[in-house]
């Protein structure tokens, strides 16, 4: 049976053996009976129970082969040392009704110790349930703070660019290539930056370059280091920072951001690299480019209307810097970067038309004839000086 053992602090227990066959009440009734008057009144177990200062005396006994063994329980609500001299009383019965008998005190159990024990294991799980809930809390916060940063763009200049609220106030200006970018930075609270939204330098950023300080912050693969070229070239930047290689800005974690920022170049640093990297071929094609003086050799080029066919895809491509490849039921066949434009027409066939976000220039073109293709649709047109007769021009800028 199940005590109460709410105002209890020890539990003695006891085992007892007899010589014959004792039932619980004769154990019970030994116990009051050869305890009397042995402590003297006030630890008196009739009147300790009386008082409630001593429980239900529980005894669970058995015979077998005439003999009895069993356990007894015994609650105290009174201090440790009363409570101890009631358990070695208990050791001075020697009979149990007829029989002879013993009783052995095993331990006495401190019922706060358990207690305590059990709030202490308690209160390690319910420490952990926090534990765990802690991070939801932290993440609901930061969710709610990145929502806020990111409600916070706007647009800027007649060219509405997606820029931070900062970025009129501001000394300093973190130029970008897109609104994913802006985007990603007012997550991670830099509120100064504004984005050039496309391969051509918007006339707003050559402007803010002439009174701010200027960090150009690009990607850390080919499109990043042309976004970058032709910075350098229209605006006065003054510092460079780059995505870690083969990153995008938009991607980046704060402490990437950081890192990236706080290692950012002078400009004529950035520049003395890129002319570093600069592939000797392509110096060459410069050099010969700017040998030409004459603009009269530059071919004049009949530029088409949008088929209706293609404009599906004419609406995605801006400011995405990426291509699509058409098949000649102007179906997509694949999409790309634009700085993989070249490697994959000079591999492919069967491509009908070509829709990218970028410049139509002269290899582009020759690519073209040689390929068949019969739609190049660009957003800006560079200098021309053959046209291949069968391949049709749509320049999206003009």
């Amino acid at each position: 049976m199940k005590e109460d053992l709410g105002t209890t602090k020890y539990i003695v227990h006891a085992e007892i053996e007899a010589n014959g066959v004792v039932e619980r009440p004769d154990v019970v009734g030994a116990i009051f009976g050869q305890t009397e008057g042995l402590l003297g009144r006030d630890l008196d177990l009739r009147e300790l129970q009386k008082t409630g200062r001593i429980g239900r005396i529980n005894v669970e006994i058995s015979s077998k082969g005439g003999k009895s063994k069993g356990k007894i329980t015994i609650p105290s609500s009174m201090d440790k040392v009363d409570t101890a001299l009631i358990a070695a009383a208990l050791e001075t019965i020697d009979r149990v009704g007829p029989c002879e008998a013993k009783i052995k005190v095993l331990k006495i159990e401190d019922v706060r110790a358990v207690k305590r024990r059990k709030i202490k294991e308690r209160a390690i799980e319910l420490i952990k349930m926090i534990e765990e809930s802690e991070p939801e809390s932290q993440e609901l916060i930061e969710e709610i703070t990145k929502e806020m940063r990111m409600g916070e763009i706007t647009s800027y200049g007649p060219e509405k660019l997606p820029a931070g609220p900062a970025v009129e106030e501001s000394d300093e200006i973190i130029v970008v290539e897109g609104r994913a970018d802006v985007l990603n930075l007012l997550k991670h609270g830099i509120r100064n930056a504004i984005a050039v939204e496309g391969t051509n330098v918007p006339q707003t950023i050559i402007d803010l370059s002439k009174r701010k300080t200027v960090t150009a912050f690009v990607d850390g693969d080919r499109g990043g280091e042309l976004i970058l070229k032709e910075l350098l070239q229209v605006a006065e930047v003054d510092y460079v920072a780059r995505a870690p290689e083969n990153k995008e800005v938009e991607e980046l974690t704060h402490k990437e951001i950081v890192k990236a920022l706080r290692n950012a170049i002078p400009a004529e640093q950035a520049v003395t690299e890129l002319e570093r990297k600069k592939p000797k071929k392509l110096e060459e094609e410069e050099r010969k480019a700017r040998r030409v003086e004459k603009p009269s050799k530059k071919v004049a080029i009949e530029l088409r209307e949008v088929p209706d066919q293609l404009k599906e895809y004419v609406d995605k491509v801006p400011n995405t810097r990426s291509a699509y490849l058409l098949d000649k039921n102007f179906q997509l066949v694949r999409k790309l970067a634009i700085d993989e434009l070249v490697e994959a027409l000079s591999n492919s066939n069967g491509i009908h038309a070509v829709i990218f976000d970028g410049v139509i220039s002269q290899r582009l073109l020759n690519i073209a004839g040689e390929k068949g293709i019969e739609y190049l649709i660009g957003m800006k047109l560079g200098p021309i000086t053959t046209k291949p007769t069968k391949v049709k021009i749509v320049s999206l800028g003009d």
